[in-house]
């Protein structure tokens, strides 16, 4: 599987001076490079708080993403980092650095809203970055989350109502760092985690109005596993103009330390892989086919649907799947037929490995093929293929075959011109000759599959020639000359035989091949299936766990009334199944 390491960050979408949203068709390209899973990071917050260097942390680097040390805004757009995963073999590490929020300079609100919502769409972790405290003016900054279900729609169809949980389903882990922390975690005198910061930061009180409890409720909702980390101030007022130059040492311990477990958590298996609706992983291809997907959609004023997204890319996908896994039989069939094959059979066993290979390479980028008609297309292509290298073999062979009995026979044709085998004698000399070429023929190597075939409609063109000189071939008796006759006819007639066996094979061969292409189909998709029901099992358990801790924790705010709703989620997770697979009908 291909990976990407970039040495530095590349904007991947623009903001233009109009605030409207492009993407960079060259980073596109290099994203679409990779053919391996992502686990793609993106981080959202505030202009000026210190996004950058957290994710320059994260790719290993003090340098990468612009810092700056004015007030003005460095990053514009989202710009995007692509790493080997550090903890994930196979894997590559994709940094999502957004502009900054609430920019001053920009002062436009609905393009800080699309540049969150693609954050939120296109991450599998989402970073909020935030400084000082997780006060009511915080979570208010995060207003972004209440309007998601005006900016982002799961179902295509226009009347269908959105649930919250579907949007939570697909939503990425939250991560909250606040930064610059310098108040103690103790509540009511106890000392607390910063993830129980977090919780206590988002409990909804009935006494509060909409304004203050919806923030927190869409939070709740829409990112049912979440983290939290704190870091001190990383280093003095001068130092901080200067980030870019400091090492570790230069920086606050504790703030080292801070850095050190929020990269760690990150790069651990706590933050998963990218995947999309129907627990489909994301490779860089995928996810630079759903960038184009969903700024296009942005620009032309609509707001992006998730599943008319992943049929659009379902449709690019399977269509690029079908012409690489093709092109990748065609190429390995040429490569292993530079030769001519010796049996139908071993035409027949490459063309099985060869099929098998490029159904691996469909199965492994197609997804949504529910009707497996992509798949069923990519069998018809590959018969198509198959059927005219088989023509093509066969007549390589048969010219060949041709060219070369007629070289080793040519003294024999010869010698039929001169009268030589016409007289005393020539009957048993003919014979001679003609087993002398048959063996010279049998001999030779790289003849193809149409060896036989050629070999005997050679001898049988001759019978009647042999019957010609073993009637003038006066040495031989009248029994003798009978003998021989009735062997010619059991040469003849055992000839007859064996191409009669020789296209039987030929057309049990076809059966078998039909038959071991379904069955090397069916095999393939049903493992996939199976892959993909233990993500979903897997995506299930994560949020099944989240909502039954949300359970509790509004249970003991007082939110008794929402508990209904909530059991009505949590049980819908406890008794969820994978829809079964539709049968493999591929022939």
């Amino acid at each position: 599987m291909t990976s990407v390491s970039m040495k530095a960050p590349v904007c991947l979408i623009e903001n233009t001076a109009k605030n409207e949203l492009q993407v960079n068709q060259e980073a596109l390209t290099l994203l679409q490079a990779i053919k391996q899973p992502l686990v793609v990071v993106a981080i959202v917050g505030l202009y000026r708080t210190g996004k950058s260097f957290l994710m320059n942390k994260l790719a290993g680097s003090h340098t990468g993403f612009p810092l700056g040390s004015t007030i003005q805004s460095q990053t514009k757009g989202v710009w995007m980092w692509c790493v080997p995963h550090p903890n994930k073999s196979g894997h590559t590490l994709v940094l999502l650095d957004t502009e900054g929020l609430g920019d001053v300079e920009k002062g436009d609100q609905k393009n800080d809203t699309w540049l969150f919502v693609l954050a939120v769409l296109l991450s599998s972790t989402l970073v909020y970055n935030s400084m000082g405290t997780i006060n009511n003016d915080a979570v208010q900054n995060l207003h972004y989350v209440t309007e998601m279900s005006n900016y982002i729609k799961v179902k295509s169809d226009t009347q269908a109502t959105d649930d919250p949980k579907e949007l939570a389903d697909l939503f990425p882990t939250f991560v909250w760092a606040v930064r610059d922390f310098s108040l103690e975690l103790i509540l009511n005198g106890e000392t607390i985690s910063p993830d129980d910061y977090l919780e206590n930061s988002l409990i909804e009180k009935p006494d509060k109005n909409e304004a203050y409890n919806q923030p927190r409720e869409c939070i709740r909702n829409y990112f049912p596993v979440r983290k939290c980390f704190v870091f001190e101030r990383p280093a003095s007022g001068s130092k901080m103009r200067r980030m870019e130059q400091l090492s570790d040492r230069d920086l606050d311990p504790e703030f080292v330390t801070q850095s050190k477990e929020f990269c760690q958590y990150i790069h651990d298996n706590n933050c998963r892989v990218k995947i999309i609706k129907g627990g489909i992983t994301v490779t860089g291809q995928m996810l630079g086919n759903l960038i184009q997907i969903y700024v296009d959609t942005i620009r032309s004023g609509n707001v992006p649907c998730l599943d008319n997204a992943i049929q659009a890319l379902a449709q690019i996908e399977n269509t690029s799947a079908v012409q690489n896994a093709l092109s990748h039989y065609k190429s390995k069939m040429k490569k292993n037929l530079l030769f001519h094959v010796d049996t139908e059979k071993k035409l027949s066993d490459l063309h099985g490995q060869c099929e098998k290979e490029a159904v691996t390479i469909f199965l492994n980028r197609s997804f949504k093929d529910d009707n497996q008609t992509f798949q069923r297309k990519l069998a018809a292509s590959i018969q198509v293929e198959y059927e005219s290298f088989c023509v093509k073999q066969g007549e390589g062979s048969e010219q060949h075959c041709k060219s070369l009995l007629q070289k080793l026979s040519r003294d024999l044709e010869a010698a039929v011109k001169e009268g030589i085998y016409m007289r005393s004698g020539g009957y048993q000399q003919y014979k001679d000759d003609l087993q002398r070429i048959v063996k010279q023929y049998e001999e030779s190597p790289q003849k193809g599959m149409k060896a036989e075939d050629v070999l005997l409609k050679f001898l049988k063109e001759r019978d009647e020639l042999g019957n010609s000189i073993l009637k003038t071939d006066n040495t031989l008796t009248g029994q003798q000359r009978q003998i021989q006759i009735e062997q010619l006819k059991i040469e003849s007639m055992r000839r007859e035989a064996k191409a009669a066996q020789e296209l039987q094979n030929t057309l049990q061969l076809k059966v078998y091949d039909q038959e071991r292409t379904h069955q090397e189909n069916m095999a393939q998709y049903m493992a996939k299936v199976e892959q993909e029901h233990r993500i979903a099992l897997e995506e299930n358990k994560r949020l099944l766990e989240a909502k039954v801790k949300e359970q509790r924790d509004l249970i003991d705010q007082g939110f008794r009334q929402r508990e209904d709703e909530l059991n009505r989620q949590i049980q819908q997770l406890r008794n969820f199944t994978p829809p079964p697979p539709p049968q493999c009908v591929v022939m």
